[in-house]
C-alpha cells in the first residue's frame, strides 16, 4: 500500500510519484497445453520483461485535479492502480496524504452474491466509513446512483452502469481527500455523466484532489488544470491541460 504522509500543510503535495517503476512478467508460452510439454521436456518457459512505468516522478498538491494522458498500453492506468496501493512499484516510492477513494474498475470490490444495499455497506466500511456514517448517507447514495427499487437486488444482475453508478455514489459520499478515477465516467447515459461532472467539480471546490484518466479530451479539459502524458511507460510532458491534450497528439 502506498505511505500515508503525516503533513499538514496546504502547500504540501496529496501524492508523490518518487522515480516507481513497474515491471510486468511476458510468458512466451501462449497456453496450459504448451506449457505442458515444455514442462515434461524440462523445457524453461520463457519470459519477457514488459516494463509498464520507467522512472517516473510527479506530485500532485492538495486540491488540485489532473489528468494522466496516454495511448493504449502506455502506463496510465498502471500509474493509478500504484496510488491506489492496489499494485505496489518495483522501484521508487508512492505517497498519498488523506483518505484515498478509487474508481478504477467498474464494479470492483462488489460481492456479486449481495444486494446492491449489502454492497454499499460493504463498499462505504472499505473506504473507511462507520456503519453509523453509512446509515446517515444511505439514502443519498441511492438516490444519486438512480438504482431505485433494484437496490435490494443481487448486483450480479446489474448492467455495467449501474454498477459504475453505485461504485461512484459511495465513493463521492465518503469523507475523501483524493479521488481517483479510471474511465468508469464513460459508462453511463448522458445525464448521469453530467451530473457525475458537477459533483467531481463540487468535491474539487472543497479541496479535493483528483487524479484522472481517461481518453474523454472533452471530460479532462472539463475536470482538470493539468495533464500528465505518458509514452511507452515514460512521462513526456507534465504542464497545463490543453497544452497536454495537444502532446498527446503529438
Amino acid at each position: 500500500m502506498p505511505d500515508t504522509l503525516a503533513m499538514t500543510s496546504a502547500t504540501t503535495p496529496s501524492i508523490i510519484v518518487d522515480r516507481v517503476s513497474k515491471n510486468f512478467l511476458k510468458r512466451n508460452t501462449h497456453s496450459f497445453k504448451e506449457a505442458f510439454i515444455s514442462w515434461i521436456q524440462r523445457k524453461k518457459v520463457r519470459s519477457d520483461v514488459f516494463t509498464a512505468l520507467d522512472d517516473i516522478s510527479f506530485q500532485v498538491g492538495e486540491g488540485e485535479s489532473v489528468a494522466v494522458l496516454g495511448m493504449n498500453g502506455s502506463g496510465k492506468s498502471t500509474t493509478l492502480k500504484l496510488v491506489s496501493g492496489v499494485l505496489e512499484p518495483d522501484e521508487g516510492r508512492v505517497f498519498t496524504r488523506g483518505r484515498v477513494a478509487g474508481l478504477i474498475e467498474v464494479g470492483a470490490g462488489f460481492h456479486p452474491d449481495l444486494s446492491g444495499r449489502e454492497n454499499v455497506y460493504l463498499n462505504a466500511a472499505i473506504l473507511g466509513m462507520q456503519k453509523e456514517q453509512i446509515d446517515e448517507r444511505f439514502d443519498d447514495i441511492v438516490a444519486f446512483s438512480e438504482i431505485g427499487d433494484f437496490i435490494d437486488q443481487e448486483v450480479k444482475h446489474y448492467s455495467s452502469g449501474m454498477f459504475m453508478r453505485l461504485a461512484f455514489a459511495v465513493a463521492i459520499h465518503v469523507d475523501l481527500d483524493v479521488l481517483l478515477v479510471d474511465e468508469v465516467l464513460s459508462v453511463g447515459d448522458a445525464p448521469f455523466r453530467q451530473k457525475c461532472y458537477a459533483k467531481i467539480e463540487e468535491l474539487t471546490a472543497q479541496g479535493v484532489t483528483m487524479l484522472v484518466v481517461s481518453h474523454d479530451t472533452g471530460t479532462v479539459k472539463r475536470l482538470c488544470e493539468r495533464g500528465i502524458v505518458i509514452r511507452k511507460g515514460k512521462k513526456v510532458f507534465d504542464g497545463p491541460i490543453d497544452e497536454a491534450v495537444e502532446a498527446l497528439k503529438g
